[in-house]
């Protein structure tokens, strides 16, 4: 059913599905995924879906999950606090060097990145030696928080915390440098709560689906058990994933402290940053009022985009991003999509595309074009164009931004 800018789905008595979705593609199993989900009883009123969905592990991504009483692991999912962090600068197109392999270069030696797989070694994607003084500055706010929740579950001590402070990771996080309309140039990267918000979310979705079997509770998927308000392991989730949102918004910014270093070291000339800065998680839960009410809203994939509030838009490699207003629409409980959404599975692109697609497609990028980045093709995701417009009651475009460097992990 068609109603506005979205359309509606709604299976028998379940809660309805509003589907920002209008010109672009909607897989069949990720529509299944969310009908599942909308038949769990503590839904507040309806999901919100926006244009970049598509499914997920756990929950669909780009779905806005509200609840009363309950919350689902899960929908959070385990790269809690996963987000955007963009920074204006001084600069200019003109201030660039012509050569842009140096800058990327310097910017992949300031932040670690990447992955190194289990029982191979150091971690490439931390700290080796002595981390930067900022990485102790942002570890001294969250140590506290770390020992309290470790007392509880101790076997997140064994995790990757301190020395990921500051890092990209792997997958589709990034760092970028980009131009906008009027050919400013901004600083953008993409980022969560690394190892340690893993450990978190993969420790709870395991203690809620023990929950679930406790109870002798069916659910219509597994992966949507869930915590009730009140008992001890939703008070202790809380706990937990606000620290982890909070482990990835000191990340992001820590990060963005390397990176402007880096680029200080190749460009003579003196910038100042932070101009306009926007720091927004799009993996996360908080309480929020909707409708009068006092609700938990999960944003599996998504921005909060109240009246007035900046967030960030993110393209593909290749593709434009945008820094956005929120409308504030209602309706979609305050939010917008968080990127472009995929189409296919990285294991669909790198079957689909090759070596000489990955060129033409970043081309005017430096940026890699190797194998390994072949599944972040631009084709494997939507049109940004088309998503922008089926939310264009969500959001206005404040700039547009299209990369010119692009360090991947």
């Amino acid at each position: 059913m068609k109603t506005g800018n979205y359309e509606v789905m709604q299976h028998g008595h379940d809660r309805p599905v509003k589907m920002w979705t209008e010109g672009v593609p909607v897989e069949e199993s990720a529509k299944q995924q969310l009908a599942n989900t909308a038949k769990m009883p503590f839904i507040y009123k309806w999901l919100a879906v926006m244009p970049d969905v598509h499914l997920g592990k756990g929950s669909t991504i780009g779905s806005v999950i509200p609840t009363k009483g309950a919350i689902i692991p899960a929908a959070v999912g385990v790269d809690i606090g996963c987000g955007m962090m963009a920074a204006k600068t001084t600069l200019t197109a003109a201030d660039l060097p012509d050569n842009l392999g140096p800058l990327r270069a310097a910017i992949e030696k300031a932040v670690p990145h990447g992955t190194t797989p289990k029982h191979r070694g150091r971690d490439q994607g931390s700290w080796g030696e002595k981390p930067p003084s900022a990485v102790d500055t942002a570890w001294e706010k969250l140590n506290p928080g770390f020992e309290r929740i470790t007392e509880k579950y101790p076997k997140l001590k064994n995790t990757n915390n301190y020395r990921h402070v500051g890092t990209l990771g792997g997958g589709n996080h990034f760092i970028e440098v980009c131009l906008d309309e009027a050919d400013a140039v901004w600083l953008m990267l993409h980022s969560g709560s690394r190892g340690v918000g893993n450990a978190i979310g993969s420790l709870f979705i395991e203690k809620a689906k023990e929950d679930m079997r406790k109870h002798f509770i069916s659910l219509p998927d597994a992966d949507l058990a869930y915590f009730v308000e009140g008992s001890e392991h939703f008070d202790d989730y809380v706990e937990a994933v606000g620290w982890a949102q909070g482990f990835a918004q000191a990340n992001r910014e820590v990060m963005m402290q390397n990176v402007i270093r880096a680029v200080k070291g190749v460009i003579a000339k003196p910038f100042e940053s932070h101009v306009e800065a926007v720091n927004c998680h799009h993996n996360y839960v908080q309480r929020e009022q909707h409708y009068g009410e006092e609700v938990l809203v999960t944003r599996k994939g998504a921005v909060s985009a109240k009246k007035g509030e900046l967030g960030i838009i993110p393209g593909s490699m290749g593709a434009r991003s945008y820094i956005v207003r929120g409308l504030g629409n209602e309706e979609a409980f305050h939010s917008c999509s968080h990127g472009a959404g995929r189409t296919m599975s990285r294991t669909e692109a790198k079957r689909r595309f090759n070596l000489a697609d990955q060129a033409k497609a970043t081309e005017g990028v430096e940026c890699r074009k190797d194998a390994a980045v072949i599944d972040e093709i631009p084709m494997a995701y939507k049109d940004i164009d088309a998503v922008m417009h089926a939310q264009r009651e969500l959001v206005e475009v404040v700039h547009t931004l299209k990369q010119v460097v692009c360090v991947k992990g």
